[in-house]
């Protein structure tokens, strides 16, 4: 994706609020009520936010700066360059749950592109309240997508001009609608509000009282001067509570009335009512006639200002590390979204093991080798990351020079950052790692700053506690079922095999599939089988299943015996689980192969003329269900150029696609690749469920060719 940010690049300014004008257009050419632009950096992959409009910034704080591969719809929009739209609040906790926790509100997005033919700009989204309908009229989208195109093709030719766009401040709301102050219809407007018995208020779109009557400051309990220009939650220690604030912004976002009853000490409830508009609030105060027990009441509070934009950032970013699942995601994600929130470039994740500080992942550093050096250092050493380690005491550098003067060896292992933060992760009393962020300019860690940056290493310390737990017991299972499957093919008489496994993505990546080639005087044997379960005891059951089959071949027992002997030793065994099994003697001296069959999908058959049969083998009921169960046998020819494909459900079964369609496809599919050896072939026959995202089941495949 190529990056044409003009305000990258020297030149002369722009001129008049390109953006600004152009954004204000945009939403009133489809009645939107809040806006921005998003313009791309020109030095890293991150959306930043150049102007809004119709709500303040701090609606959008989570993501003024944002990775472009953060789910969010602008970052999707700008990325895939397409159009996305999220019709309500139900939507978007369906598609983009990250932002539906922070703004649990009805109301609709749009989000598209800022793009020409050979580079991406930025992002625009408009918002619209919840009344809007749920899908996008047809003139809405062609006007957005002809504006976001002329915007875009401004920006192209400043890039290539090599002019600047100059900072452009936010847009204040559409004026209201009336006479001006001062004027006669305004003054008799103020001496009739002023008469009413109950509370009004006018708030502005920041939340600042531009007026109060004097029946509101009555039942407030502060002056009128006292509540001018303040927020109502700032200036009223009772009412310092995020759930209050809470129900301004769903106002203003929603365009819905909402309202809210709150304590004022020692025992009055009031009730607010708040009336949102294009410009701003108006609330009506008055006393609540009955409160439920249930209602809650506001903290006692010490008059220190509520920060929801500081709990809106850190819930957006709590709810992404929950869905990170391996040390891996967490590297990524603190990359493309913390990173980026906090104005970082770089990221490293360390951990001790054995001594050693060791590199979990990093991102963002110039030179790689200025990171990975540090691995296997000695908990020991004087490094920044082992005292963080050690002290569990962040460290904060805003200068080389500050880092320098502590840490004197930095001097001779520069990492092309110019500032560092180095916050300890510690979860369940201990430490677990140690997160830098580094920075490309000089930085200056504000004492807010400090604290966001030290609950934000709480949160990443969490996440990646649970992501090593969850890394170590991927190995274990991989251990467990590699130990469990043939680490080879023995070379058979006559025969090319070749073999494929993947693991179901649910659980624990372990599964009870299994597959097996067990050479036999003149012949060979080849078995496929499925265990019930996706865990320990399902894959544990099913190396008894594979070793109880190698065992009846040697001694000799025909497949049917070999199936009825298996059968049952699963019921004496005692387990609850069942397996499925379909069990092959070949002979390719003469072209023949006899199979029995336990429960498990039919063979496929390709022919040296390319015909695919699918083998509807006779057969009996799944292993461990009946002791008396037997299961006859079947004899098909096996000339020369055949192949023979054995496969377990996770194949052919996925959510919402019908088993004979998907069988149909299989055999398709190995009609037309047949002729490849049977590696290549393999490959070509799990590419599908290679790339799911999601497999329910486990897959394992047995390809067989016949050579004569």
């Amino acid at each position: 994706m190529s990056d044409g940010q003009p305000s990258g690049r020297p030149g002369g300014p722009a001129g008049r609020p390109l953006l600004s004008l152009a954004l204000v257009e945009m939403m009133e050419g489809v009645q939107a009520h809040s806006g921005a632009v998003y313009l791309l950096a020109h030095d890293e992959p991150v959306l930043e936010i150049a102007v809004m409009a119709g709500l303040p910034r701090t609606f959008a704080a989570p993501w003024e700066r944002v990775g472009l591969s953060a789910p969010i719809p602008v970052a999707d929009a700008a990325r895939e360059r397409r159009l996305v739209w999220v019709g309500g609040e139900e939507e978007m906790a369906s598609r983009y749950p990250r932002v539906a926790v922070v703004l649990p509100y009805p109301f609709a997005v749009a989000a598209l592109p800022l793009a020409t033919e050979t580079a991406v700009y930025g992002a625009v989204f408009v918002t619209w309240p919840g009344s809007h309908p749920r899908e996008l009229a047809g003139p809405e989208r062609d006007r957005l997508a002809t504006a976001c195109r002329d915007l875009a093709g401004r920006l192209e030719r400043l890039a290539r001009e090599s002019r600047t766009l100059p900072p452009e401040p936010d847009l204040p709301s559409v004026p209201p609608d009336g006479g001006g102050s001062g004027t006669p219809g305004s003054v008799e407007a103020v001496r009739m509000a002023g008469r009413l018995p109950y509370g009004l208020c006018s708030l502005d779109l920041h939340g600042r009282i531009g007026f109060a009557n004097p029946a509101a400051a009555d039942l407030i309990g502060v002056p009128v001067s006292g509540l001018l220009g303040t927020q109502l939650w700032a200036a009223v220690p009772w009412l310092n509570d995020p759930v209050y604030e809470d129900r301004y912004r769903a106002a203003l976002i929603s365009q819905r009335i909402t309202s809210f009853v709150a304590l004022r000490p020692p025992g009055d409830w009031l009730s607010f009512r708040l009336y949102p508009g294009r410009s701003g609030l108006s609330v009506r105060i008055s006393r609540a006639r009955a409160v439920a027990d249930t209602v809650r009441s506001g903290p006692d509070g010490d008059g220190t200002p509520s920060r929801l934009v500081t709990i809106s950032t850190v819930l957006s970013l709590a709810s992404a590390l929950t869905e990170a699942a391996s040390v891996k995601d967490i590297v990524q994600l603190v990359a493309d979204e913390v990173a980026p929130a906090v104005g970082g470039q770089g990221v490293a994740l360390l951990t001790s093991r054995g001594g050693r500080m060791h590199v979990l992942g990093h991102r963002g550093y110039p030179d790689t080798h200025a990171v990975e050096r540090f691995d296997g250092t000695p908990m020991s050493e004087p490094t920044p990351g082992v005292q963080a380690l050690n002290s569990a005491v962040p460290a904060f550098f805003e200068s080389r020079e500050a880092l320098e003067r502590l840490y004197p060896a930095r001097h001779t292992t520069p990492d092309g950052f110019s500032a560092w933060a180095y916050l300890p992760l510690i979860a369940s009393g201990r430490p677990v790692g140690t997160c830098v962020l580094a920075y490309t300019e000089r930085h200056a860690f504000p004492t807010d700053e400090r604290a966001v940056l030290s609950s934000l290493g709480g949160l990443i310390a969490l996440a990646l506690e649970r992501a090593l737990l969850y890394d170590a017991k991927h190995q274990l299972a991989h251990g467990l079922q590699a130990a469990l499957l043939p680490s080879s093919l023995p070379p058979l008489p006559g025969v090319d095999a070749a073999a494929r496994y993947l693991p179901g993505t649910r659980g624990m990546d372990i599964g009870g599939d299994f597959y097996d080639l067990v050479p036999a005087t003149g012949t060979a044997v080849a078995v496929i089988g499925d265990v019930q379960g996706h865990n320990v005891t399902a894959a544990g059951l099913m190396g008894q299943i594979r070793t109880a089959v190698r065992a009846y071949t040697t001694v000799g027992q025909p497949p049917h015996e070999v199936m009825r002997s298996t059968n049952r030793l699963l019921i004496e065994l005692g387990s609850d689980l069942f397996a499925s099994c379909l069990y092959l003697r070949l002979d390719p001296a003469r072209g023949r192969a006899v199979m029995a069959r336990a429960g498990h999908p039919p063979p496929l058959l390709r022919r040296p003329d390319g015909q695919v049969r699918v083998l509807d083998l006779a057969g009996g009921p799944l292993l461990g269900i009946d002791g008396a169960a037997v299961y006859p046998t079947t004899e098909v020819d096996l000339t020369p150029g055949s192949v023979l494909v054995l496969y377990t459900d996770g194949l052919i079964e996925s959510p919402g696609i019908d088993i004979e369609d998907a069988l149909t496809e299989l055999s398709e599919r190995l009609c037309r690749a047949g002729h490849l050896p049977p590696d290549e072939l393999a490959e070509e026959l799990m590419r599908r469920g290679a790339a799911e995202g999601e497999r329910p089941d486990d897959v394992a495949l047995l390809v067989l060719r016949a050579t004569g």
